[in-house]
């Protein structure tokens, strides 16, 4: 399946959460947090949202840094994803 956003919205595939503290102690999958690095798999067109036009700035592949309870998760063919605006998009990271 193949998921194509819409406007403005962005489709991530969240980067693995740490596993062990930096101590060493090994976190329980409950204990682990969210990670805010991902990787953009798929771009909307952008286009005029809410009276204003947007531009795309993020492009297929980048590493973002997205605000912490940004988007909505979905799991498709196994795979976990999200889909946040783009302005949910704090920085790249190069």
């Amino acid at each position: 399946m193949v998921i194509k956003p819409l406007a403005d919205r962005v489709v991530t595939k969240a980067a693995e959460a740490t596993e062990t503290t930096k101590g060493g102690i090994i976190l329980a999958a409950a204990a682990q947090e969210k990670s805010q690095i991902a990787e953009v798999v798929a771009v909307g067109p952008g286009g005029i949202v809410d009276g204003n036009e947007v531009k795309m700035t993020v492009k297929v592949g980048d590493r973002v840094i997205i605000s912490k309870y940004a988007g909505n998760e979905i799991k498709v063919d196994g795979v976990e994803y999200s889909i946040v605006r783009q302005s949910d998009i704090l920085a790249i990271v190069e």
